[in-house]
């Protein structure tokens, strides 16, 4: 009975789904742009996109998901 228990509580925890967070610190660079600051996690996400080229939409924006979570995406040239 005791051992039936653990087992049922063992998988149950692995079950839950697993919660990050990033913290990007002082100094980071994506792409040799500035990304130094920024917190991302489940509700606050970031999705960063590095052309060679000039991009048609460069700069950063935010858009909304259907689950309420927002992106920030920036599409930046490299620099060199």
């Amino acid at each position: 009975m005791i051992r039936t228990a653990v087992l049922v509580f063992s998988f149950a925890a692995f079950a839950l789904p697993a919660f990050a967070e990033v913290r990007l610190g002082k100094n980071v660079r994506i792409g040799g742009h500035d990304a130094s600051n920024q917190t991302f996690d489940k509700n606050n996400r970031g999705e960063y996109i590095i052309h060679d080229k000039q991009p048609k939409n460069a700069g950063c924006k935010i858009r909304k998901n259907k689950d309420g979570s927002k992106t920030k995406v920036c599409n930046l040239k490299k620099k060199n």
